[in-house]
This record gives structure tokens, C-alpha cells and sequence, in this order.
């Protein structure tokens, strides 16, 4: 999943098989659920611009599009799986996963009273395929030939090639379903005129024009809703902050109720820690995050084209002290790109090289026949501790004094990716945030010829064998063995390191409920969750 600050140029793939039959709850009993007139207000800094899902693809947009819009699918709270949401049922059929089929629960309305059909589905795949918005999520739905329409609740898939991932795919805002009686087939719609089927619609935009940041956005139950989610509040709004300092002090001073993970690591730890001493009223709710943070390396370039260099460069790293000492255990060592809570997870670099063996280090170099000190330049961005992070790697990488390490930043976003794109670099530290929590998400983007991080590796046997294969097998755990086996050889090959696997971390006053239900890596934040106790 891309930030609105670090936009990918190309994101990957992940997904399930769902057939489970969701039952429906009442519209009433749905839509109004316990709020009692509870309305929450939440601060953000994932800024972002246009809603419209077809040109949509911040994680900012995706937190209000996952509670506006229906798509055929979704992720239940702690779920790997996709489930059921407007559809009643979904099942690939044939032998590989090549063609889709879903039944729409009967009786579904937008919010405007127009009905939800499978002619709506159908319209709106093709809709974001044809608008094709450089910024938009329409590369998600490569894999799709075809989409018909059988009836008015039946809608058939036809793949151009096996893509188990799809139903993943189809549960974010990029298979969100737009009216088409509403949506202009061939431009993006203003963000004052969408309409949706999710269990809240727009009600207010404050300090917005298209193009230009939210300043508040207000939701209110959408009373046309047909689904499952029960409302805890009667009204949700997001404000919109630019900075991580500005929103704790807006949860100070009481301006908003709860956060989602914008605040920083640190900042949260110690309000995590002032709340287990009693010092304030705050709480912090800490989950599971799909945000990963690797060290990649540009194996084009004359030094680390060598593999032992690579190696020896895995041996020395300490992830432990790195959660430990910079980022105050708000981050958790990762041993493999595929993080900890998703299926598939493995500990191949753990495996493979342990936490700092610098004896095996410069055994690697020498068997490599590499002379020692070994210079390497290290380029970073951003990172949630300035130069800290960057600084204590180059720290850990010349221990032993085999590593020679110069480290500087490029701090304008755009041109580190440019600076990526064009192997401008030796060394330099990504992000990657995941679209849904399916171990393909992880690996395709990164390692399918040479990446979206330009690392210039690529494996034949992954890209042309292991990672077709596991978009056959729509039972995903099936796949895990293939997953596996691609971790290990990245492990082996280095041309990236996995280093740690964030923490999400969830402020709120003392009488907000539910968030830690909404906590999970499947990167969903359901609104409707959270709630006010009745003190």
C-alpha cells in the first residue's frame, strides 16, 4: 500500500479464495448498532486528495474509501482470508485460477436508493481499467481479460492469466463498487458526488477542493446499508494533520478522540509508558502493522555485484540492538520480506545468518577473495528517527573494521526515487507498505525483474517458476511451501535485507472503545468499531 508520500510506481499482488456464505444483518440493526448518539472524531496525518476509488491509491483515500464503499469482498478484523461483503458467495472455478465467480447478496442499495447490481460491478472494473489513473489502483487489476455480468447478482472474471491474488485484490478500495448511474465511465468524479454502498457515506467536506488536502471530513451511517458491520458511533469525522506532533496535541488538548498510526513510534511508546504509570488519561492500543523497512542493494554496481560483499553485509547486521536502541522496541526484527502475521512468514536471513556474527563476515570476505575495509555509500530518505537509523547500521556494518561506510541523504522523496530508478546507489533504505496481507504482495513487487526498487537481481527460477505457481493455487496455504522456498533463496542471494517489521501504535482518550478490534495487518481501519463507553 503506497503513502501519500511514498508512492510506488508499481504494487504487488496478494489474495485468498473466499467461499464462506456471509449472513446479512438487519439494515437497522447494521446501521445503528449501539452508537446512542456516540460521535468519534479521528486525527490523521495520511493526507490525501481525491476519493474517487478509480484515481484513489494513498492510504489515506483507502482509510475512508474501506467505510464508504462496498467491494465484493473484504477483510474481517485479524483475518488473512478475504470474506464476503456485498457478494454472498465467491469461488474460482476451473483448475487453475483463471476464472471467478461471485454471487451478490440480493436486496443491496448505494446510499442514494439506487439499486446495486452486477451491472455495477461490471462497470466498475472496466471503469478504473479504462481511466487507468497514473496515481490510481488500476494496476491491481491487470490479471482481469474480461468481467460479465449474468443477471443482475452473478459476476464472472475471466483472467489473462492465474491470479489467486484476485480476491485480495478485490477486497480493497481498488474493487470498490461505484453507480453507475452516478460515475462518469471515463473521468474521475468530484469528491462532493460520490456515492457508495459501505456502511457510512460522505456527509461534509471542510477545506477541500479536488486536488487540494482534507482539512475534515464528516461520515454518518449510511441508512441503505446491507452488510454485517454493526455502528458503534452515529457520526465519524477525520481531521487532518501534517505533522505527527500537531496531531498529539490536538489529542491533548482533546480536539480529537482517537488517532490512527500516524503518531510516532516514539511519541507513542511514551504515552505508552505515561499510561501504565498513571500519568495521563490516554491510551495506547498497539497491534500488528504490514509496514516492513529493508536495506536494498544495487547488485549492478562493481562492489556489491559481488555476492560474498552482500553476504558478509547480512552477517553483521543486529537487528535486536536496531529495535532495541533506536527505535525503542516500537519496531520488531524481521528475518525474511514476508513479515511476521502473514502466511508464509519465514526467518530465512535469521536462518541463514543469525544477529551479528562477525567472525562468519569476514570469512565470507575472504573466501570471496575481497579486500578489507569495504566502502559502500548508504543513501536514506526519511526516516521516523532522522539519521539515527542510518547512522547505527553504518555502525554495525564497520564493526570488525570490515566495512567502511559513508552515509548520506537524498531528502527530497522524488528524486531518491529517481535515484533508485536510475541505480544511482549502492545502499539505501525502503519502505514498503502492503496492499493486503498475502506473502506474493511482498515478494512479486520486490523480486520480479529487479523490482520496483531497481536492485537489478533477478532470479529466473522465482520469476519464471515459483512466483507463476503460487498465483495458481487459490488455496493459499498451499502455496506457503513455494514462499518459503523464494525467502530462503533471497536469504542466500541478498540483494536486499529485510531489517524490521513496524508496530502499529493507536492513541485515544480514556472513553473510546473498540480500537483495539481494528488493529491487524490486514491495513484496515473499520470506523465503525469504534465507539464511547457510557461514563
Amino acid at each position: 500500500m503506497k503513502t501519500s508520500a511514498e508512492r510506488l510506481a508499481v504494487l504487488g499482488c496478494a489474495g485468498l479464495v473466499a467461499v464462506t456464505v456471509a449472513g446479512c444483518g438487519s439494515v437497522t440493526d447494521a446501521v445503528k448498532g449501539d452508537s446512542g448518539g456516540k460521535a468519534i472524531t479521528m486525527g490523521t496525518s495520511q493526507l490525501t486528495s481525491t476519493l474517487d476509488p478509480a484515481a484513489a491509491y494513498d492510504s489515506g483515500a483507502w482509510l475512508l474509501l474501506r467505510n464508504t464503499f462496498q467491494s465484493l469482498l473484504t477483510f474481517p478484523a485479524a483475518a488473512s482470508t478475504p470474506a464476503p461483503d456485498s457478494a454472498q458467495s465467491c469461488e474460482f472455478t476451473g483448475s487453475e485460477a483463471t476464472e471467478y465467480h461471485c454471487t451478490l447478496r440480493p436486496g443491496l442499495k448505494f446510499s442514494n436508493g439506487h439499486p446495486l447490481t452486477a451491472e455495477d460491478v461490471v462497470f466498475s472494473i472496466q471503469r478504473t481499467k479504462k481511466i487507468n489513473d497514473p496515481n490510481g489502483p488500476a494496476g491491481l487489476l491487470s490479471s482481469v481479460k474480461s468481467v460479465e455480468a449474468k443477471g443482475d447478482n452473478e459476476v464472472v472474471f475471466h483472467l489473462a492469466t492465474p491470479d489467486a491474488t484476485l480476491p485480495a485484490k478485490l477486497a480493497t478500495p481498488a474493487g470498490a463498487i461505484v453507480d453507475h448511474q452516478v460515475f462518469p465511465a471515463d473521468k474521475v468524479l468530484s469528491n462532493d458526488k460520490l456515492v457508495g454502498s459501505g456502511p457510512y457515506r460522505f456527509d461534509s467536506f471542510e477545506n477541500m477542493t479536488d486536488g487540494k488536502q482534507l482539512g475534515k471530513v464528516v461520515l454518518v451511517p449510511n441508512d441503505k446499508y446491507s452488510g454485517d458491520a454493526k455502528l458503534q458511533n452515529d457520526k465519524f469525522t477525520v481531521k487532518y494533520y501534517d505533522k505527527a506532533p500537531d496531531l498529539k496535541a490536538a489529542l491533548d488538548k482533546g480536539d480529537v478522540d482517537v488517532t490512527d498510526n500516524s503518531l510516532e513510534p516514539n511519541t507513542a511508546a511514551q504515552v505508552q509508558s505515561d499510561q501504565q504509570s498513571g500519568k495521563t488519561d490516554l491510551q495506547v492500543i498497539e497491534g500488528d502493522s504490514n509496514d516492513t523497512r529493508s536495506l536494498a542493494f544495487n547488485t549492478k554496481d562493481p562492489v556489491l555485484s559481488n555476492v560474498g560483499v552482500r553476504q558478509a553485509a547480512a552477517a553483521l547486521l543486529d537487528r535486536k540492538a536496531l529495535a532495541r536502541d533506536v527505535f525503542a522496541r516500537t519496531v520488531q526484527p524481521l528475518y525474511a520480506l514476508v513479515p511476521a502475521g502473514v502466511t508464509g512468514h519465514t526467518t530465512s536471513f535469521f536462518d541463514r545468518w543469525g544477529d551479528q556474527d562477525v567472525a562468519k563476515a569476514k570469512k565470507i570476505l575472504a573466501d570471496n577473495k575481497v579486500q578489507t575495509p569495504v566502502k559502500l555509500t548508504l543513501t536514506w530518505s526519511r526516516s521516523r528517527t532522522g539519521s539515527v537509523e542510518a547512522d547505527t547500521i553504518k555502525k554495525q556494518l564497520e564493526t570488525g573494521g570490515l566495512f567502511q561506510v559513508t552515509v548520506q541523504q537524498e531528502a527530497d522523496w522524488g528524486a531518491f526515487k529517481k535515484g533508485w530508478t536510475e541505480n544511482k546507489y549502492q545502499a539505501y533504505l525502503i519502505g514498503w507498505f502492503a496492499d493486503y496481507p498475502d506473502p506474493d504482495n511482498y515478494l512479486a513487487p520486490m523480486l520480479v525483474d529487479g523490482g520496483i526498487f531497481h536492485d537489478g537481481w533477478d532470479d529466473p527460477k522465482i520469476s519464471q517458476k515459483l512466483i507463476p505457481e503460487g498465483l495458481k493455487q487459490a488455496d493459499r496455504s498451499a502455496a506457503s511451501a513455494g514462499y518459503a522456498q523464494i525467502q530462503q533463496i533471497v536469504a542466500d542471494n541478498v540483494p536486499m535485507i529485510p531489517l524490521y517489521q513496524n508496530k502499529a501504535f493507536y492513541a485515544a482518550r480514556s472513553y473510546v472503545t473498540g480500537v483495539e478490534s481494528t488493529v491487524d495487518t490486514t491495513g484496515f481501519f473499520r470506523f465503525w468499531d469504534i465507539g464511547r463507553n457510557s461514563k
